[in-house]
């Protein structure tokens, strides 16, 4: 049965998709079967991964919808053990239409529920806010990373997120977890950032992963190509960074958060 994980914060640019991304590469480097569901009608998980939208008709908004199964929306990657339900431009009508569905926050974690045995991890890009499509990823997740760019007002920010993953687990996810809250974008010559590192982990200790991601140029680029950092540039220090947090995960999920 795979671990189900949410990449979550209602604050964008923090590199929630980055992140998603990379680490769905890494785990599936290491071996780990792997499926990225992109949640974010913007679709640059997909983006980030060689698709172009208007090349294939698969889409999470037809899963969400009810109009047809997961496994039929799922694509191959170019990366052995990664597959990906991607998303289209439909997907922002979505928060819209579920509003009247039945079991509207259990929609996701129900399609999910079919293709679960067939991999280890499916992870969840979710969009950058706190509406529904956001509520059915954390529904049905088993855990959530928060990542976190190391800036002043991001601690404001990731309070709220952490209020909300609380409310989702008291009202209809009592199994979620927060497996970690991961530091981005870091830029160790900023005296701002080792300010924020040290009162994130102050605040959320053993929760905060020990690797953090810096600020890459490599990273950045990786996207235009269509592909992972870690298949763009292995020895890059994005790259690394983000097989290191890999590495975290599996301890964390495999081992007990």
């Amino acid at each position: 049965m795979a671990q189900i994980i949410a990449f979550a914060n209602q604050k964008g640019g923090v590199g929630k998709t980055t992140t998603a991304v990379n680490i769905g590469a890494s785990l599936a480097t290491i071996g780990r079967r792997v499926l990225l569901v992109d949640l974010d009608s913007q679709g640059n998980a997909g983006t980030g991964l060689g698709f172009v939208r208007s090349m294939h008709k698969q889409s999470v908004y037809s899963v969400l919808m009810g109009s047809s199964p997961a496994a039929e929306n799922i694509l191959t990657t170019a990366i052995p053990n990664m597959h990906i339900m991607p998303s289209t431009m439909q997907l922002a009508d979505a928060e819209v239409e579920l509003m009247d569905m039945e079991r509207r926050e259990y929609r996701l974690r129900d399609a999910l529920a079919q293709i679960a045995d067939h991999y280890d991890y499916i992870l969840l890009d979710c969009p950058p806010a706190l509406g529904l499509i956001t509520i059915n990823s954390l529904v049905a997740s088993n855990y959530v990373i928060i990542p976190m760019q190391c800036e002043f007002y991001a601690l404001e920010g990731i309070t709220h997120m952490v209020n909300s993953i609380r409310e989702v687990h008291n009202r209809w996810n009592p199994e979620l977890e927060i497996l970690g809250v991961l530091l981005t974008m870091y830029t160790k010559q900023y005296g701002m950032t080792h300010a924020v590192e040290d009162d994130v982990r102050k605040k959320f200790g053993d929760a905060v992963f020990k690797t953090v991601v810096p600020r890459n140029v490599r990273v950045s680029e990786a996207p235009s190509h269509g592909k992972p950092a870690l298949f763009y540039d292995f020895n890059s220090s994005g790259a690394q960074a983000y097989l290191r947090v890999a590495t975290e995960v599996i301890q964390k999920t495999e081992q007990g958060a």
